[in-house]
């Protein structure tokens, strides 16, 4: 005797997607743009991807191939340039958040780098709780704790070392039979840890 049962086939089906948190609003490719500001072109953005969210919390443009930025002077000559393998976009926190190989050149030629930068746009400051190095056309430095404004012309390095002459510590000339000594290797002091950076550094 055989038994035979029919049943019905199942059907698989995934769950109802409600949730759209990963869903951009915007994506371009191969961008390369000018952005103008009062009507005089300052900028210049380059990257391989451009994701704009503005569902997630909060907001965020995100650049994961990679970003590039100049800045242009009233001739359309460059002044200075931003690089990083990654970078987001905090619009409503104006706040930047660079990692990985984080190039920047302000006008003055200082040159910093690192491997993760904030930049506070409304605090107006910059800044990295991991190992960075400054160099200027006078001396270089590095440290584990990075701190300036947005021009980069005031700035902090921390636990940092670095070799530079003698008249720039002191802000004076040095006397005369020290002229023709070599430069001094110091220690930089360092400065108190200011606690909001180490509350920025969680905003991921």
């Amino acid at each position: 005797m055989f038994l035979l049962s029919c049943t019905e086939p199942a059907e698989h089906t995934a769950p109802p997607i409600y949730d759209r948190d990963s869903v951009s609003m915007m994506v371009s490719y191969g961008v390369n743009t000018l952005i103008s500001d009062s009507g005089v072109i300052k900028y210049r953005i380059v990257t391989e991807r451009w994701d704009v969210n503005t569902v997630r919390q909060p907001s965020r443009w995100t650049f994961e191939k990679g970003v590039f930025f100049e800045q242009f002077d009233e001739k359309f000559h460059v002044q200075a340039y931003v690089q990083a393998d990654t970078a987001w976009y905090f619009d409503q926190l104006k706040l930047w958040h660079l990692r990985g190989r984080v190039r920047i050149r302000n006008v003055n030629g200082l040159i910093y780098q690192s491997e993760e930068l904030y930049w506070d746009g409304m605090k107006h400051e910059l800044y990295s709780n991991v190992f960075s190095k400054v160099t200027t056309p006078e001396r270089s430095m590095e440290g584990t704790y990075f701190l300036s404004d947005e021009q980069m012309t005031h700035y902090t390095v921390s636990n940092s070392k670095g070799s530079f002459e003698r008249e720039d510590m002191t802000g004076e000339e040095e006397k005369p039979q020290e002229q023709n000594s070599a430069a001094d290797t110091v220690k930089a002091p360092e400065p108190v840890m200011r606690p909001k950076t180490q509350k920025h550094a969680k905003r991921n």
